[in-house]
């Protein structure tokens, strides 16, 4: 798992050592940024919201690329030990918070906050119904605005609706067993 563009370039990230995290593939992860690129062009001064983070891939990348804040969401004590550990080799730390708690609540105390954010990652554990629980609490919160992308990876055998509300979805990409669902409040496509 390495770095694909930015300050960050070609480094490679530290992921844990047992199979609990399922890193974003390279190539998925390549798609997904060039997508993303194609979409929004440059990544200067985006705030990323990196949920469900396990190494923080998503959201570094983000940052290596001209993000100027990330948050990464993650429930496990050894997944944000290794994002921040990911972080300080990167020298990216001071741009980055990390909340070691279930997403939903992580995301209400964001919101109190008052929190936004331009792009939101979403990579939940596969099959385990988290995709469309947290999708349907981003549809109504203040976490996002019009002109906010949110992309869910998921496994293809997953059913996600397309539409939560206000929040609909604009393109799916299939990448083998992983599917990328691209959502907004702004009906880009």
């Amino acid at each position: 798992m390495r770095i694909i563009s930015g300050s960050a370039r070609g480094r490679k990230l530290f992921s844990p050592k047992n199979m609990r995290v399922r890193p974003t593939a390279d190539r998925v992860k390549e798609a997904l940024f060039n997508i993303m690129a194609s979409l929004i062009g440059d990544f200067n001064g985006l705030r990323v919201l990196d949920i469900f983070a396990g190494t923080g891939n998503l959201g570094i990348e983000t940052l290596s690329r001209g993000g100027s804040r990330a948050v990464f969401i993650d429930n496990h004590r050894e997944s944000a030990a290794i994002i921040r550990k990911n972080l300080e080799m990167l020298g990216l730390e001071s741009k980055a918070d990390i909340l070691v708690q279930e997403a939903l609540i992580a995301l209400k105390r964001l919101e109190k906050q008052g929190e936004t954010f331009h792009l939101v990652f979403l990579d939940p554990p596969y099959q385990a119904g988290l995709t469309e629980k947290t999708l349907a609490h981003l549809a109504t919160s203040g976490l996002i605005a019009d002109e906010s992308i949110i992309v869910a990876e998921f496994a293809t055998q997953e059913a996600i609706p397309t539409s939560f509300g206000q929040l609909q979805e604009f393109d799916r990409r299939v990448y083998g067993d992983t599917a990328l669902a691209f959502l907004s409040l702004s009906h880009r496509g």
